[in-house]
């Protein structure tokens, strides 16, 4: 396993500057994963890293080399992309020891590497079919395969299930997962699933527009997103954002919309909170209405009009709501976020500036 180190990267296609001045470390072993829109820049990030897309500035290193002007093939690197890239006229075999042969290993070393691989993935029983015997999550995994079979020092995979359907897209996650926990490999992932994103990285980077919005681990990233898109980017149903105003008594006030928080700097804010931090309760000191009815199997998603602010509330309860109907709710004020209305940056972070002074 090596590590990853981006040191002021900027990256032009066409004309476009696509990335700008980035500075970003992988740790060596660990599942990062790139995470954003689409068009904000990270599979570009990734090709550069892999050597396919050229560099305008700045250096990228690996296991400590410099491998800013260093070919594709000489980086150490295996790659998987979305569309799968294998060859239809070869085996599965062949397809998997591309690489390693290419690169003049003995047959035994190659051999003894593709059978520990297709165990591994469960591809023992397939060596001799092609692609076109194959499902699409066969095929991904041949092509996985044929990355691990080379034992690159860091893994790159560019959006490697966005071609499967709902379940098989699961299961990869899940074995992707156990694969990286048995192989101590370094992973880095590029999707725009923030269920891939949560469920695989040890650490998330959120992108937009070429620039690094927020590192850090799934549930940091989540109950403490730095700005406001991050706070909208991640999570389903999408944090209920409320603008308002903070007064001296630590009260956010929206109209009818109360919530007292735990601590906050008084003036103008917007306030996000997840709907599964709204509680419905008989004893709640807010009141609102049904406006709609989510049912989603295990959960149901009850969206509350109060005063005008439309709120979704995840319920776990089997309890039937109906369009209309009154109710009282709460809002847990130590889970909110609170950001600047104009820079939509989280305050929290001001808060414990003023607090450390």
């Amino acid at each position: 396993m090596s590590n990853v180190v981006l040191r002021n990267l900027s990256i032009t296609l066409g004309g476009n500057a696509v990335i700008r001045g980035l500075d970003l470390e992988i740790h060596a072993g660990e599942f990062l994963v790139l995470l954003g829109p689409s068009g904000c820049g990270k599979s570009t990030l990734l090709h550069s890293i892999a050597g396919l897309n050229e560099i305008s500035g700045g250096s990228i290193a690996i296991g400590g080399r410099d491998m800013t002007g260093v070919a594709p093939s000489e980086r150490g690197i295996g790659m998987v992309f979305q569309s799968y890239a294998l060859y239809p006229t070869m085996t599965v075999e062949k397809n998997m020891s591309f690489g390693a042969r290419i690169a003049g290993l003995p047959k035994a070393q190659i051999a003894a590497r593709v059978a520990r691989v297709a165990a591994m993935l469960q591809l023992d029983q397939l060596l001799e079919r092609k692609p076109g015997q194959l499902s699409g999550g066969q095929r991904q995994r041949v092509a996985i395969g044929r990355a691990l079979v080379r034992e690159a020092a860091v893994l790159l995979f560019d959006e490697p299930l966005s071609n499967l359907d709902a379940k098989l897209r699961a299961e990869l996650r899940r074995e992707l997962k156990l694969l990286h926990l048995r192989l101590g490999a370094t992973m880095i992932y590029v999707t725009h699933d923030q269920v891939e994103a949560m469920t695989l990285a040890t650490r998330i980077v959120v992108m937009r527009d070429g620039q690094v919005q927020q590192v850090g681990s799934p549930a940091d990233v989540y109950e403490r997103p730095a700005n406001l898109f991050v706070a909208g980017f991640l999570g389903a149903p999408a944090i209920n954002v409320v603008h308002g105003e903070v007064g001296d008594d630590a009260v956010f006030r929206a109209g009818a919309l109360q919530v007292t928080l735990r601590q906050a700097l008084p003036g103008r804010a917007v306030l996000g909170v997840r709907p599964e931090h709204i509680r419905i309760d008989a004893a709640g000191a807010l009141a609102g209405t049904v406006a709609l009815v989510e049912p989603m199997g295990n959960h149901q998603v009850v969206w509350i009009d109060c005063a005008g602010q439309q709120l979704s509330c995840i319920v776990q309860e089997r309890r039937q709501f109906v369009p209309g109907e009154a109710l009282a709710f709460d809002i847990d004020g130590a889970r909110v976020s609170l950001f600047d209305p104009d820079s939509g940056k989280a305050l929290s972070y001001a808060v414990e500036q003023l607090q450390r002074a």
